[in-house]
């Protein structure tokens, strides 16, 4: 070989590697950062433990959100005469199918004081959302706990427990890019 050639070589593996460099921390980056489909979805400066609520599920068995410790939380709070809750809750559950539930639960909390258990799984059956839980809170714990007086309401809750982003309005929960930016928070 001459030395111009291994000149030339050793430039072009340079550079090379540094374009693979580049491309890592752009990667990296992209996956951290949050789509425009989540705009609505507003990260809280300091995350806030969360006090424990008990909310009912279908069996009527009492949990609290410390049962979900060790995966991301997306605590939804709903109403069945919230209209913006209804049109949410397909796009939720779509979310959830998408991932993994060992690392990412979607937690779906109907807080109509009149419905049953029975009445909010058949509500989510006729309106497209056959991948959400049926819990329920008819003593309003979880609003009061969140100080909101509107519906929706969704918190994103951090593996430890902690409140780390709140939307009062229903982000774009199934768009393919919320979809990759919560696969990409899951797997880290």
């Amino acid at each position: 070989m001459t030395l111009n050639f291994r000149i030339v070589a050793i430039a072009l593996a340079v550079l090379v590697l540094a374009g693979a460099a580049v491309l890592y921390v752009m990667h990296g980056r992209a996956a951290n950062t949050k789509p425009a489909s989540l705009a609505a979805l507003v990260a809280d400066p300091a995350p806030v433990t969360l006090p424990e609520v008990a909310f009912t599920d279908a069996g009527g068995a009492r949990h609290t959100l410390a049962a979900y410790r060790g995966r991301y939380v997306l605590l939804n709070l709903w109403a069945t005469w919230c209209a913006p809750c209804v049109k949410e809750l397909p796009a939720l559950s779509r979310l959830q199918a998408a991932l993994p539930t060992a690392k990412f639960a979607v937690v779906t909390v109907n807080v109509t004081r009149a419905s049953t258990a029975a009445d909010t799984a058949a509500f989510l059956k006729a309106h497209d959302a056959p991948n959400l839980p049926v819990e329920l809170d008819s003593n309003l714990g979880l609003l009061r706990v969140f100080g909101e007086a509107g519906l929706p309401i969704s918190v994103l809750i951090d593996p430890q427990g902690h409140e780390v982003a709140r939307a009062a309005t229903p982000p774009a929960w199934d768009d393919p890019a919320t979809i990759a930016y919560f696969k990409a928070l899951t797997a880290s």
